[in-house]
C-alpha cells in the first residue's frame, strides 16, 4: 500500500510541475529541440525494464501504449502554436491544467483497479508505458504543427 500511495504522490507532483513548466515555456519561443527533448529524456526510464519486477507482457504493453495514445488526444487538442514577431510560440490553454489533473485522476483510478490484480512493479511498468505513449504522441503532433506553421511563415 505504501508504494501505491508514494507513486500516486509522485505522479501528482509531476503533473503540477508540468503545468508550471508549460506555462513558463509559453513565454519563450518554441523550437524543435524543446519539443523533442522531453520524450527523449523520459525514454531513459525504459531502463526499468532491465529488472524483472517491472516487466510486462506484450498485451499489457499494447494496452498501456494504446491508452496513452488515447489520453494524448486531450493534450493535443489543448496545444496550439501562434506566431508573434516572427517567432513561433506555444499558446497555453486554460483547459490544460484541468485536463492534466483529470487525466491524473483517471490514471490513479485505473492504477488502483489494476494494482489489485498485478504487482506494483508491473503496474509501474505499465504506467510508464502509458505516460510514454501519451507524451510521444503529443509531442509528435506538436512537431507536426510546428513544421506546418514554420512552412507557412
Amino acid at each position: 500500500m505504501f508504494w501505491v500511495i508514494a507513486s500516486t504522490v509522485v505522479a501528482a507532483m509531476m503533473a503540477i510541475t508540468m503545468i508550471f513548466i508549460r506555462l513558463r515555456a509559453a513565454k519563450k519561443p518554441a523550437s524543435i529541440r524543446k519539443i523533442i527533448l522531453p520524450p527523449l529524456m523520459m525514454s531513459t526510464g525504459a531502463f526499468m525494464f532491465l529488472f524483472p519486477v517491472f516487466r510486462v507482457g506484450w498485451i499489457q504493453v499494447l494496452e498501456a501504449i494504446g491508452i496513452g495514445i488515447i489520453f494524448s488526444v486531450f493534450l493535443i487538442r489543448t496545444s496550439k502554436f501562434e506566431v508573434h514577431n516572427g517567432e513561433i510560440y506555444l499558446v497555453p490553454s486554460r483547459a490544460f491544467p484541468i485536463i492534466l489533473f483529470s487525466l491524473l485522476i483517471v490514471r490513479i483510478i485505473i492504477k488502483l483497479i489494476i494494482g489489485s490484480y498485478i504487482s506494483v512493479g508491473e503496474t509501474s511498468g505499465m504506467f510508464f508505458l502509458l505516460a510514454l505513449g501519451m507524451i510521444v504522441t503529443w509531442r509528435l503532433s506538436m512537431l507536426y504543427q510546428y513544421y506546418q506553421i514554420k512552412k507557412e511563415h
